[in-house]
């Protein structure tokens, strides 16, 4: 049987009066030591199928129609069905048996206790150690996995971390008790290529090191190769395809798998948009289980060329002089001498009218910070940031208030930047009443619904809250209040790196229509290199907070002249590269 089998699982979920079929006869079978990454689009059911088996689904809103999961705890030698368990028998299990790394570890930490200190707890809640013994093993997994100055991240609060700092800080909590399963939900999304990499082989290690068998829950094809033995690929919640790894990225049968393998930005031509799911499924003819072909325009080099003559033939619209910023960091003696972490050092670059300029960098690399400097969402400590003439590192508040309306910032994760108290509409009326844009609600109300039709969504969404939609939904949500007053520069700050491949690239054909609409100027920042170079016109690679390559997008992949650069490029995970 192995050590986790599910066979023919059915759940349903309660929305509002209506019960909703979430996963559909699900069935597949692990064995010790075994890696299955589980692949789909956001809604197909990869989560509710980890939360399921981790006991994590509300059982006042949920009800199991069919079928069970059955767990063989390799210790007392015995099979247990997970599905029978109550929240105390459970409790002995999750953590210590089976343990999950969370998408969203912001969200997942507790903010107000120190990260070691939530370690600890996850130690102490199966194991009876003392004290000294327990901060041991946490700087001991800490260094596992890969955190510098491990003593400081024991004592530091989770919002003092990066993003991917608090992604392994997860991955060391989820480790902490050495599980028989370890369930990873889309643990490398937010994280840059390069520790991403870094990650799956740290993960690949611990697995051979303690036997450990491991769902790798993903929307990327790619990590799937690297890392998988076998895979599943979820659609609306059923497995409409399944077999080894190499199998299914070479010979995908469904639609969806392929349409799923297409998604991604290619690397070696620039299409003028990006395929979708959608694409393959309205191609597809179910009796005959057969596809028509699928062409691609692709961007000539004569007109990328021309392009960019007429591009930088311009005045820049925006020039960054000398922009640093430093801070301090927090001494844990009382007279201890100050000091600092550099995230900017003298950065210089200008920036021209309709071009997309990417930003690519490891986490902690100073992309956001440079981002939200520019803007004086934080104030820089010394530099210039001149836009159209005017220094706006020199402005009043009163006088960068006028500005703002023309400097935009389309942040992350879409959930934390809207109101949750707020519908959409409000939302999005809410900055142009701020800026005093139209006269009347009743002009905002029509501008804000034709900006949500824009996105691609309808005058519904317009009373609904934020919880109320997907995570591609709400990210076109902010897009849509981005451009309620009318800028003429956009921030996209890693705006699709949480989003699955096929919503990601309709986000970003969505971004590039409204860039030739509005005549747009973009930063986009990403740690995905294959995204910024679909995307930029021109690349800079940052690296401790300076800028230590620039250049055209496609001749910094062909060739990268630094070995930072060829490093990022390298890291990419490329199913084609996994099984040549």
């Amino acid at each position: 049987m192995g050590l986790l089998h599910i066979d023919h699982f059915s759940l349903e979920l309660s929305q509002d009066t209506l019960w909703k079929p979430i996963l559909r006869d699900i069935s597949f079978s692990m064995e010790k030591g075994e890696t299955i990454g589980i692949v789909g689009e956001s809604g197909s059911g990869k989560s509710v199928t980890a939360l399921s088996i981790m006991g994590l689904i509300d059982k006042k809103k949920s009800k199991i129609t069919s079928g069970n999961i059955v767990f063989f705890d390799q210790e007392k030698d015995k099979s247990i069905d997970l599905t029978t368990l109550t929240e105390e028998q459970y409790l002995k299990i999750r953590g210590k048996k089976i343990a999950m790394i969370f998408q969203e570890p912001m969200t997942s930490l507790n903010p107000v206790i120190k990260c070691g200190e939530q370690i600890c707890e996850a130690i102490l809640l199966h194991e009876k150690l003392s004290k000294k013994r327990v901060y041991q093993l946490v700087i001991k997994l800490l260094n596992e996995v890969m955190l510098p100055r491990p003593e400081e991240i024991f004592d530091s609060y989770p919002h003092e971390l990066s993003g991917g700092q608090k992604q392994r800080v997860m991955i060391a909590m989820a480790m902490s008790c050495h599980p028989d399963i370890l369930i990873a939900d889309e643990p490398t999304t937010a994280l840059d290529v390069t520790v991403q990499k870094g990650i799956l082989e740290l993960i690949r290690n611990l697995q051979q090191k303690h036997g450990m068998s491991v769902i790798f829950i993903t929307h990327d094809l790619g990590v799937v190769a690297e890392i998988a033995d076998r895979v599943l690929v979820l659609y609306k919640g059923e497995i409409v395809e399944s077999g080894k790894v190499n199998e299914v990225l070479y010979h995908p049968e469904h639609p969806y798998t392929k349409g799923l393998l297409s998604c991604r930005p290619p690397l070696d031509v620039r299409p003028k948009l990006l395929l979708t799911v959608k694409d393959f499924m309205e191609h597809y003819d179910a009796e005959s289980r057969t596809s028509s072909q699928i062409m691609q325009e692709l961007v000539s080099d004569e007109e990328r060329k021309i392009s960019h003559e007429r591009l930088y033939s311009q005045k820049p619209i925006i020039k960054i002089e000398g922009l640093s910023k430093s801070y301090p960091i927090r001494n844990h003696k009382l007279f201890a001498k100050k000091e600092y972490v550099h995230a900017l050092q003298n950065v210089n670059v200008d920036i021209y009218e309709g071009e997309t300029l990417g930003l690519v960098g490891e986490s902690g690399c100073g992309k956001t910070t440079l981002g939200r400097s520019m803007i004086r969402l934080i104030e820089p400590t010394e530099g210039k940031v001149i836009y159209k003439g005017h220094s706006l590192t020199e402005l009043s508040n009163h006088d960068l208030r006028k500005v703002r309306k023309d400097l935009q910032i389309i942040l992350q994760d879409p959930y934390s930047s809207l109101n949750q108290r707020l519908t959409v509409g409000s939302s999005i009326m809410e900055p142009m009443k701020v800026h005093h844009l139209h006269h009347t609600d009743k002009e905002r109300k029509q501008k804000a619904i034709e900006l949500l039709e824009r996105v691609d969504l309808n005058e519904s969404h317009f009373y609904r809250y934020p919880h109320e939609f997907s995570g591609g939904q709400r990210q076109r949500i902010s897009i849509a209040r981005a451009l309620a007053v009318n800028p003429t520069f956009i921030i996209c700050d890693e705006s699709v790196s949480a989003l699955d491949v096929s919503v990601q690239a309709q986000v970003l054909n969505l971004l590039n229509e409204l860039k030739k609409e509005y005549h747009f100027t973009y930063i986009f920042i990403s740690h995905d290199l294959s995204v910024v170079k679909f995307m930029s016109d021109r690349m800079a690679v940052m690296r401790h907070g300076q800028i230590v390559e620039i250049n055209e997008a496609d001749k910094i992949y062909q060739s990268p002249q630094t070995e930072y650069t060829r490093q990022l490029i390298a890291a990419i995970p490329n199913v084609d590269e996994v099984w040549d």
